[in-house]
């Protein structure tokens, strides 16, 4: 059996100030880790919770929503929390900061949408459309990326690899069985 990934986190935002900023993190047993951050409080899976974030001290680093969901009803599989507030880069580092502290490491680049892979939440279309959809630059880009995501492209492979086992099967049947009718 191999051990849990490590606790990953990251700013989930573009760089550059903003009205919301979003620090995600991914690993296992993170509710003692929400709890930390929350001053205690106890948050509900998928259920926003308002609260202040607090550093080391216990003193507020910024307030605002902490969404918490458990494994394996998440984006990756595991345990997820998501940090909303306010959207200052000085905000976001401390934040960060913050959350690296209490045992998270920075996440690599990705690093969650191949969890979301390793853990069966995505296959491999649908990892390589998260970043289609960000990098997309016209409509048409976009809700390809889209379609891809949501399982479409990969439905329509799969029907074409039933197909053609489906093919594979008359043809060796056929051969096999020259002398009989084969469907």
């Amino acid at each position: 059996m191999s051990a849990p990934a490590p606790t990953i986190a990251a700013i989930a935002t573009a760089p550059g100030r903003g009205g919301v900023g979003v620090i995600r993190l991914s690993g296992t047993h993170l509710l003692p880790l929400a709890q930390t951050l929350s001053g205690g409080k106890t948050p509900v899976p998928r259920t926003a919770l308002y609260t202040d974030f607090s550093d080391a001290h216990g003193l507020p680093i910024d307030n605002g929503l902490l969404l918490y969901f458990a494994a394996p009803a998440s984006f990756t599989g595991e345990d997820v929390i998501e940090l909303q507030g306010h959207g200052g880069p000085v905000v976001m580092q401390m934040l960060l900061a913050r959350c690296l502290e209490l045992g998270a490491r920075l996440a690599e680049p990705g690093e969650f949408t191949r969890r979301a892979f390793l853990n069966g939440k995505l296959d491999l279309a649908q990892a390589e459309s998260v970043a289609d959809l960000i990098e997309a630059s016209t409509a048409a880009a976009a809700r390809s990326a889209v379609r891809s995501l949501t399982g479409n492209f990969s439905t329509e492979v799969r029907g074409l690899c039933d197909r053609l086992i489906d093919l594979r099967m008359l043809v060796e049947a056929t051969l096999d069985f020259p002398d009989e009718d084969v469907d």
